[in-house]
C-alpha cells in the first residue's frame, strides 16, 4: 500500500530524515516510534506531498506519490497541529472537509453525523469549536480526516496533550477504523500506544531507522532480559553476595527465567515488596540508543 524508498530531508545543516525507507501493507497499522524531533512528523509531510523529498521516493497504492490528485483522495491526514477552524461548529468544520472532498446533499449530512457520532462530539455539534476541549477537539481533528472514508490514514501524535477521557476514544477510533481495514501510519512518542495499536513498529531517531519489526520481534531482538526488582526489609550479613545490583534496600536483577529468580530471592531474603518488569519498547529504545525515550 505504501513504499517509502531512501527518503532523505534537509533543512540546511539539519539533515530531519536520513535514507528512511520501509513499506506499509494494505489494512496494517504501521507505527513510527520516536522522540520529538526524530523526524517523523517531517517524513508525514513528505508522504502527504506537503514537502519534496530531497532524495527517495514515495509510491502509494501502486499509483504514484501524494502530489497527484487521483492519489491523494484516497488520503487522511489527522495533522499534529490541529486543522479544525474555532470559530465554526463542531458540524460545520465537518461539512467544510467533506465538501471538500466532493461531498454534497445527502451523502455530505450522511457523513458528518457519522463523524460527529464517531467522535462523541453529536451533543456538541452546533456549539463553536472555540469552546471545545483540548481532548475534544483532537478527537474532531481526527473525524476530519476520516469523514471521506479514506483507504489511507496518517496519524501524526493524535493524542499529544488530551485528558485520558480523549485518549481512549481515539485509540477505540483507530482500532475501529483498523478493523475496517484502513491502512494506518501512526506516530507517537509514547511507547503504550504503539504496543496498542500497531502491527508493526519502526523506531526512529535523528532522522534514522534503528529497528522495524512486530512489538514482539523487537523486544525478542533488542530489549534484554526481564528485571526481577525486590525491595527488602533488611539487608543479609554480606550485601555483596547479593546477585545483580543493590540501590539502597531494592535489588535489580537481569534474568532470562524471572519466575525462578523470584522465587529464589523469596525463600532466600526478607521481602517487603517483589515485582518483575517484562522488556518492552521503552527499553529496547534505551538499548538502541543508550537513553529512555522519555528523556530523549
Amino acid at each position: 500500500m505504501i513504499e517509502v524508498t531512501g527518503l532523505h530531508k534537509r533543512y540546511g545543516q539539519l539533515h530531519a530524515v536520513k535514507g528512511l525507507e520501509f513499506t506499509i501493507a494494505t489494512a496494517e497499522a504501521f507505527g513510527l516510534l520516536g522522540p520529538n524531533g526524530a523526524g517523523k512528523s517531517t517524513t508525514i509531510h513528505m508522504l502527504v506531498g506537503a514537502l519534496t523529498p530531497d532524495e527517495g521516493r514515495v509510491v502509494i497504492d501502486g499509483a504514484g506519490d501524494a502530489s497527484e490528485p487521483a492519489v491523494r483522495r484516497h488520503i487522511g491526514v489527522a495533522p499534529q497541529e490541529l486543522a479544525v477552524y474555532d470559530e465554526l461548529r463542531g458540524d460545520e468544520n465537518l461539512a467544510f472537509f467533506a465538501r471538500i472532498h466532493g461531498m454534497r446533499g445527502a451523502e455530505l449530512r450522511k457523513r458528518v453525523d457519522w463523524a460527529l457520532e464517531f467522535a462523541g462530539l453529536s451533543e456538541r455539534r452546533r456549539d463553536r469549536v472555540g469552546t471545545y476541549s483540548g481532548g475534544m477537539k483532537r478527537r474532531l481533528n481526527l473525524a476530519c480526516a476520516a469523514i471521506h472514508g479514506p483507504k489511507i490514514l496518517l496519524c501524526d501524535e493524535p493524542t499529544v496533550g488530551v485528558d485520558p477521557q480523549s485518549r481512549n476514544h481515539i485509540f477505540a477510533n483507530i482500532e475501529a477504523l483498523k478493523a475496517e481495514g484502513t491502512t494506518l501510519l501512526y506516530t507517537t512518542h509514547y511507547m503504550e500506544e504503539a504496543e496498542r495499536l500497531c502491527d508493526r513498529v519502526a523506531i526512529i531517531d535523528h532522522g534514522e531507522l534503528l529497528a522495524l519489526g512486530t512489538v514482539d520481534e523487537l523486544i525478542a531482538a533488542h530489549g534484554g532480559d526481564a528485571v526481577v526488582e525486590v525491595e527488602l526489609h533488611e539487608l543479609p550479613e554480606d550485601p555483596s553476595q547479593l546477585p545483580g545490583q543493590l540501590t539502597g534496600d531494592v535489588l535489580r536483577v537481569e534474568t532470562d527465567r524471572p519466575f525462578e529468580v523470584a522465587a529464589e530471592l523469596g525463600k532466600q531474603l526478607a521481602v517487603r515488596r517483589l515485582k518483575i518488569e517484562r522488556p518492552d519498547l521503552e527499553r529496547v529504545f534505551l538499548h538502541l540508543t543508550g537513553r529512555r525515550l522519555r528523556d530523549a
